[in-house]
């Protein structure tokens, strides 16, 4: 019987020799992402068992990201704590404030992404990783101890599901709806412990940023890790930033088996909204009444889903010229410094400011209820986030729809959940 891509990359990891869904396997591990929030648990843990020292501290990516910068004095003891044990053990890999940003688009920007590897982190959405031909998934902070340590980490071998896309994206559809699109015919345990595996020439038209949304968002449906082969894009996005050399390419085997295969004509899809309270509550923004268009009080564009550079060139499309609705808050968070600086040298950033936005620094902030855009008792969210979870961004009460940056932008110009291609300027 053949194997699936994620079987494969876990079985050239594992000394034991052939594996199946179900085994449990200990697995090397090629890169380990840190950030402020889970990892200090995991030193201390390290230091009351009299643990020091990391399995080779080129492997380890750190990177504060969460509270940034510190917004009281808990975060700032963390990113302190995280600092000093980045020091003691010797690791390059550290993006400092100013050259840092949300880690789940940080690593692959800076090249640390190869097809092949295997990498954790402490968060759980280092699921995006896998848009790379990567097995990636998140840990806790017990096993993110584990792993830094020894630099190995036991797994369950999952079953995987075949998610074929089919078809052209038409205008107006993004990969946000796409994945949206998949949590709602599936559910949020729809791909429980398994790996959902994309395939189809609709990939082929997709950027590394928009596949990155589509990976990003596995752990929404119970799943994993996503992933998906390594082609030539892969290799150009690449080009001139990969660190570390070689990577291994892996294919799926013709006769993998799989739990389940389904297929999504993108032909067919509209924009799309995830109601409240899951993501798996999307629905045609077209076929939405009047009342279920909802009045918003905050529109945010950013997060390790859709806060990259072609997230917010998409944006600013439908903002340019046009002025942010009375009594809405628009407010804009660009996944890394690198990208603050692209999108401020495209003119992105004026279009944001002309148009009444609020632009931040690279952060985590409000997707997770931090800080910068948490949400009040009773208010209302469009956010290119990918949770929206009862008081998931503030107040138990407050209520967060899902969306693409197109219909966020649009939202934010009528204020109110708006169809983005009632903004369109121009064709894809």
């Amino acid at each position: 019987m053949g194997m699936t891509l994620t079987e494969k990359i876990l079985a050239d990891h594992y000394a034991g020799g052939s594996i199946q869904p179900g085994d449990l396997i200990q697995v090397g591990i090629d890169l380990i992402m840190c950030h402020e929030v889970t990892t200090p648990p995991a030193i201390q843990m390290l230091l009351e068992h009299g643990l020091s020292g990391v399995f080779d501290p080129d492997r380890v990516v750190v990177t504060p990201d969460h509270f940034v910068p510190n917004k009281d004095i808990k975060s700032a003891e963390l990113v302190r704590e995280l600092r000093e044990w980045v020091t003691a053990n010797g690791i390059k890999n550290y993006y400092e404030l100013g050259r840092h940003g949300i880690c789940h688009a940080l690593l692959p920007e800076q090249g640390h992404i190869l097809p092949g590897q295997t990498v954790v982190g402490g968060d759980s959405h280092t699921c995006t990783y896998g848009a790379f031909g990567t097995f990636a998934t998140g840990i806790g902070s017990t096993d993110l101890a584990a792993a830094l340590y020894s630099g190995e980490l036991w797994f369950k071998v999952p079953e995987s599901i075949k998610v074929n896309l089919t078809g052209k994206l038409p205008p107006g559809v993004y990969s946000k709806d796409i994945v949206l699109e998949l949590i709602r015919r599936i559910g949020v345990d729809g791909a429980r412990y398994q790996a959902l595996e994309y395939h189809g020439e609709t990939l082929e038209e997709l950027s590394m940023e928009a596949r990155m949304t589509i990976t990003n968002m596995a752990i929404e449906a119970g799943a994993k890790c996503a992933i998906m082969e390594a082609d030539d894009l892969t290799s150009a996005y690449l080009d001139g930033r990969a660190k570390g050399g070689d990577w291994t390419v892996h294919r799926a085997d013709q006769d993998a088996r799989y739990a389940q295969e389904l297929t999504i004509k993108v032909d067919d899809l509209e924009p799309l909204v995830a109601f409240p309270s899951l993501p798996a509550n999307g629905r045609e923004i077209a076929s939405l009444t009047s009342e279920e268009k909802e009045s918003v009080d905050q529109v945010y564009i950013g997060s390790c889903t859709n806060g990259r550079i072609e997230d917010l060139r998409i944006a600013a499309s439908i903002m340019k010229g046009h002025q942010v609705a009375a009594g809405v808050r628009a407010i804009i968070v660009p996944s890394t410094s690198t990208t603050w600086k692209q999108a401020h040298d495209e003119g992105l950033l004026a279009i944001f400011h002309e148009a009444g936005c609020a632009i931040s620094t690279p952060t985590c902030g409000a997707c997770l209820g931090g800080h910068m855009g948490v949400l009040g008792e009773g208010e209302v969210c469009v956010s290119t986030t990918n949770r929206n979870f009862t008081g998931r961004m503030g107040h138990p009460s407050s209520r967060v729809y899902l969306a693409s940056p197109a219909t966020a932008a649009a939202t934010a110009l009528r204020g109110c959940i708006t169809d983005p291609r009632e903004y369109l300027q121009e064709e894809r």
